[in-house]
């Protein structure tokens, strides 16, 4: 039942994990993809695994407002957007300081805030589209180390529904979502760090262990798509059960 045919969808952070395959799920839906990352080399690989044709890239560091222009110059309106540029950083609060404190937020709040911006102004969100924001369930918990990722990604979800508010009134929803920890190369790269025993011990607390990103990518095509067409302002938690406890 869920389709994006003719759709033209714009993810950001679409070289690998979470992104590039929200970009594939999209693509085998229909939609025209237009990509963004900041490493060229991945986000070739991702375009060649993309359905269909006429898709665009983007090499773009989205934390620096003055790269957009050519996108925005180049594009044309969108029905959807997924926002999930984002990057992690584990530092325990004594340790930070302005430069770590603006280098997270500028990736993970200013940046996705500052898109958001210049679609609106630049009129390319189409009437009934949909904005959908990747935020994290840590931003609902309190794990040590991870102050400025959990702060960022909770403004996120903040964000995501004042926008909700003010585009309503042109048929734009806006939603958030939460995922719990997904398998990818950014996780599995734990696994040099720590040991065998404490990863099957930090799985073990998912009552559905961890998820894949095509689970994520699933839910972002549900909101993406016509049949999610009254919702908005929501922050959908996908996380095998984590926050059952």
């Amino acid at each position: 039942m869920i389709t994006l045919q003719d759709k033209n969808i714009l993810v950001t952070g679409a070289s690998s994990g979470i992104g590039r395959q929200i970009a594939i799920t999209a693509s085998e839906l229909g939609a025209k993809l237009t990509i963004i990352g900041r490493n060229i080399q991945k986000l070739e690989e991702t375009l060649a695994l993309l359905a269909g044709d006429g898709h665009k890239i983007y090499v773009i560091d989205l934390s620096d407002a003055a790269n957009l222009t050519s996108l925005i110059s180049e594009s044309t309106a969108y029905d959807g957007v997924v926002f999930n540029a984002g990057v992690v950083e584990y530092l325990p609060v004594k340790f930070l300081n302005e430069n770590k404190i603006n280098s997270v937020f500028a990736t993970n709040f200013d940046s996705n805030v500052v898109l958001s911006q210049k679609l609106m102004k630049n009129k390319l969100l189409k009437k009934g589209g949909s904005l959908v924001f990747v935020s994290s369930i840590s931003s609902k918990l309190g794990v040590p180390g991870t102050a400025m990722y959990t702060a960022s990604k909770a403004a996120l979800s903040a964000f995501s529904k004042v926008l909700a508010s003010e585009l309503a009134s042109q048929g734009i929803r806006c939603n958030s979502v939460s995922p719990g920890i997904i398998k990818t190369a950014m996780t599995e790269q734990a696994a040099h760090v720590v040991s065998d025993e404490e990863l099957k011990k930090a799985e073990a607390e998912y009552p559905l262990g961890y998820g894949q990103p095509e689970d994520v990518a699933g839910l972002i095509m549900y909101l993406l798509s016509d049949i999610s067409k009254w919702m908005t302002g929501s922050d959908l938690v996908i996380d095998g059960g984590f926050t059952l406890k």
